[in-house]
């Protein structure tokens, strides 16, 4: 069964999308869990056997900060040859945002290596482009700098958010942006105003909204986080999910589908050393 997709830019993109923070080592819990993912990915064929169970679905999109990333560019490339499938790239790379010369040579070469390593969308990470909110003047100066050389670079421009405001102001600009990533769980994880002032801002965005974090890092269920984003989200938006190993991708998949469908996932019980008829 393939995904539901949905449509950005005049590009089709499933509604379900791989993140990365499982793969690279970034837990948001602690360095040891980081030390675990990355000794699970530390050889090629675990972070295939992912990829390969998203793409059994025809999830076929990858959302990372690539060309920001040493390692990035190797692995797409091992996995694109080993799968024999071109995988589409939401590169959310790091800039230098500083008011000069020699900042803006150097995201114009980031952006550039973005281009080089296969992406199609140009997402600036929320930690760049926040540095460019004005909330006085409810605007993102010096925003067009960056969105021109992505459109230069040949790539598909959008924005990050952790800010909400992000979402907001981009709009009311009528900023060159083609969609965005706005943080969104049922638990408030790393929001910075509260679930349904966010999930408003979502609804109103004139753009497809990629969310991110639907389960908090950990700190929710997958059955919980996926099934409350997909019963509030938009048709047009998406979802993000990080798996460490492939059978987390099918669990995740499966929930996803009932959530769509409006029924119960079929999922196997979990373990338990005193299983009862409660416990299944």
């Amino acid at each position: 069964m393939n995904f539901p997709r949905t449509t950005v830019a005049g590009v089709s993109l499933p509604r379900l999308l791989i993140g990365s923070n499982w793969i690279f080592g970034w837990s948001h819990t602690s360095h040891a869990a980081d030390v675990y993912i990355k000794e699970q990915h530390s050889k090629p064929e675990s972070t295939l056997a992912v990829i390969n169970a998203f793409l059994s679905y025809g999830i076929d999109a990858m959302m990372a900060p690539f060309a920001s990333h040493p390692d990035a560019e190797k692995r797409i490339k091992e996995i694109q040859d080993k799968t024999g499938k071109k995988l589409i790239l939401i590169d959310t790379p790091i800039l230098n945002m500083d008011d000069n010369e020699a900042a803006r040579k150097e995201a114009k070469a980031v952006i550039k290596n973005s281009a080089q390593i296969g992406s199609k969308f140009c997402l600036i990470h929320h930690a760049s482009c926040e540095q460019l909110i004005n909330k006085n003047k409810q605007t993102m100066d010096r925003l067009s700098d960056y969105t021109d050389m992505i459109r230069e670079a040949g790539l598909i421009p959008g924005l990050s958010a952790h800010m909400p405001e992000v979402i907001q102001y981009a709009d009311k600009n009528n900023y060159d942006v083609e969609t965005y990533i706005q943080l969104f769980n049922c638990m408030g994880f790393l929001m910075q105003v509260e679930i349904e002032s966010v999930i408003r801002i979502v609804h109103e965005a004139k753009k497809p909204v990629m969310t991110i974090k639907p389960m908090a890092a950990g700190r929710t269920t997958p059955y919980v986080g996926l099934t409350f984003n997909w019963n509030v989200l938009r048709p047009q938006d998406m979802i993000t999910v990080g798996c460490i190993n492939e059978h987390e991708v099918h669990e995740d998949v499966e929930i996803s589908f009932a959530a769509l469908e409006k029924r119960l996932p079929n999922l196997e019980g979990r373990s338990s050393p005193a299983k009862n008829s409660i416990i299944k």
